[in-house]
């Protein structure tokens, strides 16, 4: 065979697959992938053969001098079915067996496998630094229990080092467990708290490249002075020294090189992780677990953008006894952030007659923040605070910023008021207003909980670290989730908790909080506002009231006179009358696939009949063209079927 020739057949060959892919696609009314329906297709063209010669054989010789008969037009039509039938059959096991996207695609497997090994990479990483500090018995849960402090002490320095090499997130996570002194023992919530002003600093040959490519040029021609030694190193970045040309004094983050991949690997690898537990786990979903780890990751994203940090300067408000530095915008980068220096030292070195000032001015700080101003700085950690050369507070790193609309502040306020006044009933409206209301909770049993936990909590000189265990507790226990935003209140709090503990041991929290309730947020509701907000209401009001009696006349006149009715359009929605017609078509096809099955079956069961071929007559002949319609028709139900619980999202009963 020539090479035109075997073109030819090539071609002519790859339009027969193609033109079985379609015909079996378009008879099930579904749409598949390509390369599913193209691999079928070439599954049945290859069995085509070796399956239908036979009844091609006892045909005879075809051509022009010998005309195929009626009957056997009839066996040929029966083999074009027979043939579009198996890719068919093809599908519709695929699609039960392995539907679509439960299998990746090339591209997507490539990057999976890529995905996986990156991620198993970071895992042997992780495990190799935990195996270094000795942490690798406890990682399976056989690690020594040790009693006396100075066990505990190494141990806590192990932890610590190890968090602080394994990366960004790891030192996020140790700055978030040492604010958490009702998990962790008092040594390791002093170890992990020097994560948040003792990590390594880079080197500046690391550091210099990147505030050239950020500043468009060299260090000098930006800065009449830079100091190369940096006066601080965080986890995200580290910050120095440096004076404008116009003589300001400013200080210059600049964001860690290369954190970005590690970073992405380990917020996937926390990601998966919150997936798995949520699935799997009660205490997952009623945490929502994927929730908060989108919330986690999002907000170390924001991190890694000192635009954002910028932004969330000029957005939050300090007062109080608090300020913040202020940002140069134009020198400001994504890896970049300039900022005028303030002059000042670290807030664990105030003076213990100092401590209970600078708390309270930090709380009254916070909770404005929170309550009125709906803008909050989420981080108070000690690392994020400084002690001012005239005795205040400086506020420090804007990276993490919360924010509450006006609904949200209004609930959060009536929740605050409520607890200074003890009413079960008011706190428990207004948590339910924060949170999502679930249909099935019991709103009493609920109450009594709040109740009981504001007779332990609510009063002077109480632990507030306790408080916030189990509040949340309660919270999980009643199937509560809590929203991405409010549940940033409540970490910074808890936060904040040991922030206030560090500066003034034994601070009053709970007493502080409902002194600043009685005077900022009683003081709002004044008769002045209440009117205020009143004649706001009115006014939006006013055109429906006024509309309102020629309504009532109307309605009650039409019951009068027995001319009231309602109009109730039935099927109005478009995807009412689809979800309709969808279920009405696959009805309609069932029994017109029972329907030719049952006359295949009885005409195949017949006796007798005018022969079509040598072994077959007429009535068997229509019977297996009817039976291969039956099979056709209720393979497209049962691909309908197959697919309809994926696509069950359109009816919108079910949103």
């Amino acid at each position: 065979m020539d090479l035109p020739t075997q073109l030819l057949l090539s071609v002519f060959t790859l339009l027969m697959i193609i033109g079985l892919a379609t015909a079996a696609q378009r008879l099930l009314g579904v749409r598949f992938g390509r390369l599913r329906t193209f691999l079928a297709a070439l599954v049945a063209f290859a069995l085509a053969q070796p399956m239908l010669e036979p009844i091609l054989t006892s045909l005879g010789p075809i051509g022009r001098e010998n005309p195929p008969a009626a009957p056997a037009l009839g066996i040929l039509l029966l083999i074009v079915m027979s043939v579009v039938l198996i890719p068919m059959v093809i599908l519709v096991i695929a699609e039960a067996l392995v539907p679509p996207g439960s299998v990746p695609g090339p591209l997507e497997l490539v990057r999976s496998v890529r995905g996986r090994l990156s991620r198993a990479r970071r895992y042997s990483q992780i495990t190799r630094i935990a195996i270094k500090h000795g942490l690798g018995p406890y990682l399976r849960g056989r690690g020594e229990r040790l009693d006396d402090r100075p066990g505990k002490v190494r141990l806590a320095r192990s932890l610590r080092e190890a968090l602080d090499e394994g990366g960004v997130t790891f030192v996020k996570l140790g700055q978030v467990l040492s604010t958490r002194r009702d998990l962790l023992p008092a040594e390791f919530v002093e170890e992990l708290g020097r994560l948040q002003d003792q990590v390594a600093p880079a080197p500046w040959p690391e550091i210099e490249p990147v505030l050239a490519a950020e500043l468009g040029g060299p260090v000098d021609e930006a800065f009449a002075e830079f100091d190369r030694t940096p006066l601080a190193a965080a986890s995200i970045g580290q910050v120095h020294a440096a004076r404008l040309h116009s003589g300001e004094s400013v200080v210059v983050k600049v964001l860690r090189p290369g954190i970005w991949p590690v970073v992405s690997k380990d917020l996937d690898i926390v990601r998966r992780l919150a997936a798995t537990l949520e699935s799997r786990t009660r205490w997952g979903r009623s945490l929502g677990l994927r929730d908060l780890a989108d919330g986690f990751a999002t907000a170390i994203r924001e991190e890694l953008d000192f635009r954002v940090e910028a932004a969330n300067m000029a957005a939050v408000t300090a007062g109080g006894g608090v300020t913040y530095p202020a940002p140069i915008s134009a020198m400001c980068t994504e890896r970049v952030l300039v900022m005028r220096r303030l002059s000042g030292r670290p807030v664990t070195a105030a003076a213990p007659e100092q401590g209970p000032q600078l708390a309270r001015d930090l709380l009254d700080c916070l909770l404005r923040q929170i309550l009125i101003e709906g803008v909050f700085h989420a981080d108070p950690h000690p690392g994020n605070l400084m002690l001012l050369d005239d005795g205040t507070l400086g506020l420090l790193d804007f990276g993490a910023v919360g924010r509450l609309d006006d609904s949200v502040r209004s609930a959060l306020r009536r929740f605050l008021l409520a607890m200074n006044r003890q009413d079960p009933l008011g706190v428990t409206d207004a948590l339910l207003e924060v949170v999502p209301r679930p249909e099935d909770i019991d709103e009493a049993a609920l109450e009594r909980a709040l109740g009981q936990f504001m007779a332990r909590h609510v009063t002077a000189g109480m632990d507030s670290a306790q408080m916030f265990t189990d509040l949340f507790r309660i919270v999980s226990a009643y199937g509560l989730s809590i929203p991405p935003e409010v549940a940033a209140v409540f970490r910074a709090l808890a936060t904040l908790e040991g922030t206030l503990v560090r500066l003034s041991p034994g601070f009053d929290l709970i007493g502080e909080a409902r002194s600043f309730a009685g005077r900022h947020l009683a003081e709002r509701i004044t008769p002045e506002m209440i009117k205020e907000s009143a004649t706001q209401e009115l006014v939006a009001l006013l055109p429906m009231l006024r509309r309102l009696p020629r309504r009532v006349e109307r309605i009650a006149s039409a019951a009068e006179h027995g001319r009231f009715s309602m109009n109730v359009r039935l099927l109005a929605d478009e995807r009412d009358r689809r979800y309709v017609t969808g279920l009405l078509h696959q009805v309609l096809l069932t029994v017109l696939g029972a329907t030719a099955g049952v006359m295949a079956v009885i005409l195949l069961g017949t006796a007798g009949g005018p022969p079509a071929l040598a072994n077959t007559t007429l009535f068997q002949l229509i019977g297996y063209n009817l039976l291969v319609i039956a099979a056709i028709l209720v393979l497209r139900v049962l691909a309908l079927i197959f697919r309809r619980p994926r696509d069950s999202d359109d009816h919108p009963a079910r949103r």
